[in-house]
């Protein structure tokens, strides 16, 4: 097999999507106690979407999909921006038709909305919540508060303190019997769960060295030029959330962790610690303006578990380079292919030496994955596991690991940031917030996380110079 594979999943649905829409909340838990509570077969389970651009509006359809499993209707909606919000309700409302049930008074704008949104609900209905990974842990608060099952996307948060807060926010929800999915779908992907099954059988030894790849040209937000005239600046940044490490980690938080996510499932464990190189290569568009965002364009990072096992993982957003996107498995029997191509792409398949090859009639090959029948997509296979557990009150909690994934590339970014060794310890224990005040934030107009310098240009990663944080500001 090539280790080169077509880029034909440049246009997953929640990867290069480059927008969505954003909110934030100042709630705590009010101490309030909420019964158990799960939907029985025979109820409606309503749906409130908070966050209606492209990846809100995959999440919304694909519940829409469940089969079979009782009547579901999307019943609330909410935006901090109108015109996303219709576009996200015209084209559910097409696909789906009755199944969309959502009038005027149901479509709630401003940075108060998602509250409306949850309040149209009863407990043991699910909210999705598509907004940056900032609002997180905001808008979990509110769904725990309300009873709500929940749909979360990744990554769930990009530094110690919201990931401290967010497993806490865990514990709470387990404890009110509320289930809870991650959009980390390769854990989702058949194909991955039969090879995680022979992984861990021994088929080909122990793991030695991982590697993941993302390697193509810059997409969806993640570079910028200059915020225009007619926008604030807050708006501005949410809508180019991939460009500002406080509202998405950055391209490397929420382009990289499908890989890292589902590798680190492969070696059932974390690394304990991260070094890594990185660097803009283009500072400017093909314009000749200047880019402002706070990406590297290029990342190279090296991962190593306790055991001194190694995951090698290289990203870069750069036109004209060979497009490299697959992950793959070493071990002392042995090597595997855990996604042919993008994110969780099939076949996943395992070799008797270390370089796979396409031939498949290849006397190296052990085995190749199947996908059973109309279980093809690991994004309505997500909402059908986390449907069937609301369904049939079985516990279910994507959130510690979602949790973990995003502070393992938190952990990552932050190496190739600094130019430091970072480890697992110290990422969650750090006091570095990146949106301290998010909670506070009232409306379009509020105070942005990040402020740009007199030139339009925000602060940018300086490897050596700036080490116990991602950048000064």
């Amino acid at each position: 097999m090539n280790e080169t594979p077509s880029n034909n999943n440049l246009s997953s649905r929640r990867d290069f999507l480059k927008t969505a829409g954003y909110f934030t909340a100042a709630s705590a838990l009010a101490g309030v106690t909420l019964p158990q509570v799960h939907a029985a077969e025979n109820n409606t389970l309503q749906i409130a979407l908070v966050g209606c651009g492209g990846r809100g509006t995959g999440a919304a359809a694909n519940a829409l999909d469940v089969k079979n499993k009782g009547p579901i209707t999307l019943a609330a909606m909410a935006d901090v921006f109108d015109k996303r919000l219709s576009s996200s309700y015209q084209n559910i409302k097409e696909k789906h038709g009755d199944a969309v049930d959502v009038p005027k008074d149901k479509r709630f704008i401003g940075f108060d909305a998602y509250k409306h949104a949850m309040d149209s609900l009863k407990p043991g209905d699910i909210v999705i919540l598509t907004t940056p990974l900032a609002f997180r842990w905001v808008h979990f608060t509110y769904a725990i508060q309300k009873g709500l099952n929940v749909f979360m996307e990744k990554p769930l948060t990009a530094d110690g303190p919201t990931s401290r807060r967010m497993l806490k926010l865990a514990d709470e929800a387990n404890s009110r019997n509320l289930k809870v999915g991650v959009g980390l779908m390769s854990r989702h992907s058949r194909p991955m769960q039969q090879l995680h099954e022979r992984i861990q059988g021994g088929e080909i030894g122990d793991i030695l060295l991982m590697r993941g790849y993302r390697c193509h040209g810059p997409v969806a937000s993640m570079a910028s030029v200059a915020k225009p005239e007619g926008i604030s600046e807050l708006a501005y940044q949410i809508q180019r959330f991939h460009s500002f490490l406080w509202a998405s980690g950055g391209c490397y938080s929420d382009f990289y962790i499908h890989h890292i996510d589902h590798l680190c499932w492969m070696k059932n464990g974390w690394p304990v610690k991260a070094s890594a190189l990185g660097g803009r290569h283009y500072k400017k568009d093909p314009e000749g303006r200047d880019y402002i965002d706070q990406n590297f364009d290029t990342y190279a990072v090296e991962y190593t578990f306790a055991d001194g096992s190694k995951f090698l993982f290289e990203g870069r957003c750069i036109n004209g380079c060979e497009a490299i996107y697959h992950s793959m498995v070493h071990g002392t029997k042995g090597s595997a292919v855990v996604s042919a191509s993008g994110d969780c792409s099939p076949p996943s398949s395992t070799w008797k030496t270390q370089s796979p090859d396409r031939n498949p009639k290849s006397p190296n090959r052990i085995w190749t994955s199947t996908t059973p029948p109309g279980q093809g997509d690991p994004y309505l296979n997500e909402w059908n596991d986390l449907v069937d557990a609301i369904r049939n009150d079985k516990p279910y909690s994507e959130v510690k690991r979602g949790v973990e994934a995003s502070l393992v590339t938190s952990m990552g970014r932050m190496a190739a940031h600094t130019g430091r060794e970072i480890t697992f310890d110290q990422i969650l224990n750090s006091e570095v917030e990146l949106a301290p005040d998010v909670d506070k934030l009232v409306d379009l107009n509020s105070p942005a996380p990040v402020k740009a310098d007199a030139n339009g240009k925000y602060p940018v990663p300086q490897p050596g110079i700036v080490t116990d944080r991602e950048y000064k500001s």
